[in-house]
């Protein structure tokens, strides 16, 4: 009887040997798949999305990012004749395009609205070369 129940014993520990063999197989099987399937999926997205790069944006001169700058001052300076920001903005814009008489008009209105500024002086003044 007790050799009977040593097989028995036997028996259910091989069983459950076997078991855990098949479980960790499975496992594995199922790790290395999903890491291959993972992995082809990364380059294959690599690989296509270089063939479908976009093209480069076409490049834009300085001449007509300022005059387009230029233009959305005085855009702004007809809705708001006062607007210090827009004045500003459309005075540096024409010195940065050597426009020194377009710049005057601006400047000469800073001065007008804040007369303790300066430095609206002091540029006006090196527009007009005094």
């Amino acid at each position: 009887m007790e050799s009977t129940q040593k097989k028995s014993s036997n028996s259910r520990v091989y069983r459950g040997d076997r078991i855990k063999q098949i479980l960790a197989l499975v496992s594995m099987v199922g790790f290395g798949g999903s890491a291959i399937f993972g992995m082809v999926s990364l380059f294959g997205s690599g690989l296509s999305s270089q063939h479908q790069q976009k093209p480069a944006p076409v490049a834009v001169s300085q001449e007509s990012l300022l005059a387009a700058q230029e233009r959305g001052y005085e855009t702004v300076l007809q809705r708001e004749p006062q607007n210090q920001t827009a004045l500003e903005g459309l005075a540096n814009v024409r010195l940065q395009m050597n426009n020194k008489v377009g710049a005057i008009e601006p400047l000469e209105k800073l001065v007008k609205l804040n007369p303790d500024r300066a430095d609206y002086k002091v540029l006006l003044g090196q527009v007009k070369g005094k």
